[in-house]
């Protein structure tokens, strides 16, 4: 499988922030893995027109589980797709956690993005207390069962990992911890969807930075990254970009 470099700008970036985008693709042509940023929605469609014909693809940080409907504010995935999307977010634990999202709303908002024919890319993780009361694999073990749709596959379904407590914070897991929830997550993603979950990328994500990319994408099972901050700065996420190719 492809590896992917997956960049979440989160909250963050107006337009004069694509000026990295263009650096990034200026300075990373061609490379041996894929690149993925999902911007505000207000840059979405700008950000598409940008990547177009090149490595990067674009993609949205959530979506509504109905197609179309009174739903103000909200974003469905057939309107991220209109917009030049190929990948959506979904069920990031900022999501989770600010707005009460469960795991029976992550798998509908999956589903929905799934059929209009996004890449979701669905993420797990456990806080802090649950790390500390040691239910770190009980807890995402739950959760990709509650999350993951029965006919994703490894061409419509990226898993990303994110411990929360490692989430902006500089703190991140053992290369061990990091190695235990990328296998437990392998073995219960194929009991989920079968054999299709052997060519499923399972993702990293928890203050991935240039300093310590390298060592964490040389752990098995660890087919990339999901980004936050770095993802900002086309010289941070490209060293990353960089270190993903050569892993």
């Amino acid at each position: 499988m492809k590896k992917l470099a997956a960049g979440n700008w989160k909250m963050n970036g107006n337009r004069a922030a694509l000026a990295e985008v263009t650096a990034l693709l200026a300075a990373h042509p061609a490379p041996a893995c894929d690149m993925l940023l999902c911007p505000p929605t207000t840059l979405l469609a700008e950000m598409a027109a940008l990547a177009a014909g090149s490595a990067l693809h674009v993609g949205g940080q959530d979506c509504h589980p109905n197609a179309s409907g009174a739903h103000t504010g909200d974003i469905s995935a057939a309107m991220l797709v209109d917009a030049g999307a190929s990948h959506v977010i979904l069920g990031h634990s900022e999501r989770r956690a600010d707005h009460g999202e469960t795991d029976a709303l992550v798998l509908a908002k999956a589903e929905a993005a799934i059929a209009a024919g996004l890449i979701a890319v669905v993420c797990l993780g456990e806080t802090e207390a649950q790390r500390d009361a040691d239910e770190t694999l009980a807890v995402i073990g739950a959760q990709l069962d509650g999350s993951v749709p029965h006919n994703a596959t490894a061409a419509n379904l990226v898993l990303a990992y994110e411990p929360v407590w490692a989430i902006g914070t500089g703190r991140t897991p053992t290369l061990e911890q990091i190695a235990e929830v990328h296998a437990f997550l392998r073995t219960r993603l194929t009991g989920r969807i079968g054999t299709a979950a052997a060519g499923v990328r399972l993702l990293y994500g928890g203050s991935v930075k240039p300093s310590n990319a390298a060592e964490i994408f040389a752990v098995s099972d660890v087919d990339g990254a999901l980004v936050g901050g770095a993802s900002l700065k086309a010289a941070d996420f490209g060293a990353i970009v960089s270190a993903l190719a050569a892993a």
